[in-house]
């Protein structure tokens, strides 16, 4: 069997509210499948019922063959969880967080000692090992999440937003950990996230969600290929849907609201003057026109009229692109 994760018409409700609203998908052996949607989507809660945490309205959910539902005890032994909240002690130190986690899988001894070490050193913590937590860096504790979430060498590794709230160098540092745990051990990844270029840098395959559905899944240029063209913005004082009608060579005019449309043609550059005229023509005044190969930002924007990007945090900057791990 190929599949690690298979999920089939999920469903979870919390009285009135349908936080997940029948998804599918399935995750293959040694693939790093993210969940790419803004905050609310439903992506916590459908890792939360695939980690055997929740269990869903309806549904079924395996993980290596077994049933999340009926078969919880196997499914936790396979799996490893780093959440998106805190979820150290801050008054023990980093080797005692690692210690109790390992007793709690069946660790012990010498073989538990080395294996704290070992993975203390692969997120450069060793040298703090007996530090307490609480003196620790956000990007410190995240590693060290990520380090104790190995300790009982899971077949399946589920990160919640890994890199929310971190800096730059802190955000790098984990992808590099990701990238080498893909690379070295083949290990399967489900990545939750509403960061656009961490999906795009990480994943094998990415489901977009949005309001508790999968609205598009596949790799990052199928996805792309949804646009396949170039995509030109205006932004208008007037009545912008007015540009839509008599363009000619177009694949497709959207409204984006009031005063934006989005247009598909097959060369931007070329295509400019054509709407500047078609704009003077009807009388229409351009306030903003500006055009880009499709991203997943404008994928998202073109299935739901509305930018991924306005959940993200304004001062997030982006990684830098120099990686320690090959």
């Amino acid at each position: 069997m190929n599949e690690m994760v298979l999920v089939e018409n999920l469903v979870k409700r919390f009285r009135d509210v349908v936080a997940v609203n029948g998804i599918s998908f399935k995750i293959n052996r040694g693939e790093v499948f993210s969940l790419l949607g803004p905050n609310g989507a439903g992506k916590t809660t459908t890792i939360h019922i695939i980690a055997t945490i929740l269990k869903p309205t309806s549904g079924k959910v395996y993980v290596n063959g077994y049933d999340a539902i009926r078969e919880p005890d196997k499914v936790r032994k396979k799996i490893g969880i780093v959440f998106q909240e805190p979820s150290l002690d801050q008054n023990l130190t980093a080797y005692d967080n690692m210690y109790i986690h390992g007793k709690l899988y069946g660790l012990r001894g010498e073989e538990l000692h080395r294996k704290i070490m070992e993975l203390l050193e692969f997120v450069e913590l060793r040298e703090f090992a007996n530090k307490q937590v609480r003196y620790f860096s956000g990007g410190m504790k995240r590693r060290l999440e990520i380090a104790r979430g190995l300790l009982h060498e899971p077949e399946l590794l589920i990160l919640d937003e890994p890199t929310i709230g971190l800096d730059p160098q802190s955000r790098a540092k984990i992808w590099d950990y990701i990238r080498y745990l893909k690379k070295q051990y083949d290990m399967t990844i489900l990545l939750t996230t509403h960061y656009m270029d961490e999906a795009e840098e990480l994943s094998s395959r990415i489901a977009i969600m949005d309001h508790g559905k999968i609205i598009a899944q596949g790799t990052v240029d199928e996805l792309k290929n949804i646009i396949g063209q170039d995509v030109i913005l205006v932004s208008t004082k007037g009545e912008a849907s007015r540009l839509c009608s008599d363009l000619d060579d177009v694949k497709e005019c959207k409204s984006l609201g009031a005063n934006r449309v989005e247009i598909l043609v097959e060369n931007a550059p070329r295509y400019l003057p054509e709407i500047v005229r078609k704009a003077t023509e009807i009388g229409v005044e351009i306030i903003e026109i500006n055009y880009r190969r499709p991203s997943l930002n404008e994928v998202f924007l073109h299935l739901t009229g509305r930018e991924l990007r306005d959940s993200i945090e304004v001062n997030q900057k982006p990684v830098p692109r120099a990686h320690r791990f090959r």
